[in-house]
């Protein structure tokens, strides 16, 4: 927990997930305690298998752990219905991947759409919000293209225009330079860090050094637990 934050937008307390085959168990999070205050650029690194990626699932309600707890401005997310916790993520959290996650079979513009049609939004609005969009992310040009017509960096700009379009209180972001040569990835961070000057909370799951220099905090695991924090 960095010095000096007293109120937070994510606070979860001693989280323990487990997954369990018919031979084996592993513990992924081990009593993990870890806290994000409204506005922050927080990265999470660790060596592979550490539970990083686990973690962030867990923050955006895709995994549920077998203890703890997990407080979202005030809400105690844990014990919410399998209904109440997707209305929760669509509303709430936006999502950007290292693998993209476009479908294949609709344009830059219909993926962009997508979560607002998921939301029940007006068609009217529906459109405006997603040409402000394709301007932001300057990719007016490219609306009526297929996500495969696309350079890897247009498509993680598709991407991250996706989470914003329902206006998030965080972004969850899970290695997004991951599939990326240096000059696309810089320019999804730089993306990254201008939502975060606008005051979008963001946590970043990251195996680059650079990445997460754009960070205002690092929190480094091993082995399912947090061993350290500094930061950036």
């Amino acid at each position: 927990m960095s010095s000096g934050v007293t109120t937070f937008m994510i606070s979860i307390q001693q989280l323990t997930k487990i997954y369990r085959t018919e031979e084996v168990e592993t513990t992924a999070l081990q009593g993990v305690s870890f806290s994000v205050a409204p506005g922050e650029f927080v990265s999470i690194m660790g060596p592979s298998g550490c539970g990083k990626s686990t973690l962030l699932n867990v923050l955006g309600l895709l995994d549920q752990p077998e203890e703890g707890s997990y407080v979202f401005n005030g809400t105690e997310l844990l014990g919410l219905g399998e209904r109440e916790r997707s209305r929760f993520r669509k509303h709430n959290i936006g999502f950007v991947f290292q693998s993209f996650n476009l479908i294949d079979e609709l344009t830059v513009y219909e993926n962009v759409e997508l979560p607002l049609i998921y939301a029940g939004v007006a068609a009217p609005e529906r459109k405006t919000r997603v040409a402000a969009m394709l301007q932001r992310m300057n990719l007016s040009h490219r609306s009526g293209h297929f996500p495969q017509q696309l350079s890897g960096g247009q498509q993680q700009r598709v991407a991250v225009g996706r989470a914003l379009i329902n206006r998030p209180n965080l972004i969850l972001a899970d290695e997004p330079t991951g599939n990326l040569d240096s000059s696309n990835g810089n320019e999804v961070m730089d993306i990254l860090c201008e939502l975060n000057e606008g005051g979008t909370t963001i946590v970043m799951v990251t195996h680059s050094s650079h990445d997460a220099s754009f960070s205002k905090r690092i929190v480094y695991m091993k082995d399912g637990q947090i061993v350290t924090e500094k930061l950036s």
